[in-house]
């Protein structure tokens, strides 16, 4: 497919394509997928941003939990409060 070919299916313009095969920064998410879509390799996007297969995401969420703290003592006396 050519370029104008695959930015017409994937209803966006030429320079945005353009843009997205060179990695800019400003390429929207959905012209990627759009992209990926026209050229049917939208099902590669199954295993994207799935909880069991982000281990990066797991090790950050575990760093990020408070530490377990100490249980406290019983207090002897009933009317400490």
């Amino acid at each position: 497919m050519s370029i104008a070919e695959v930015a017409a299916k994937a209803g966006i313009n030429r320079n945005t394509l353009s843009a997205l095969e060179l990695g800019k920064p400003g390429v929207a998410i959905g012209a990627y997928i759009t992209v990926l879509w026209a050229l049917g390799l939208d099902r590669t996007l199954d295993g994207v941003a799935h909880p069991d297969s982000d281990t990066h995401g797991k090790t950050l969420e575990a760093s990020r939990r408070p530490a377990r703290g100490r249980k406290s003592e019983e207090s002897k006396n009933e009317y400490d409060f």
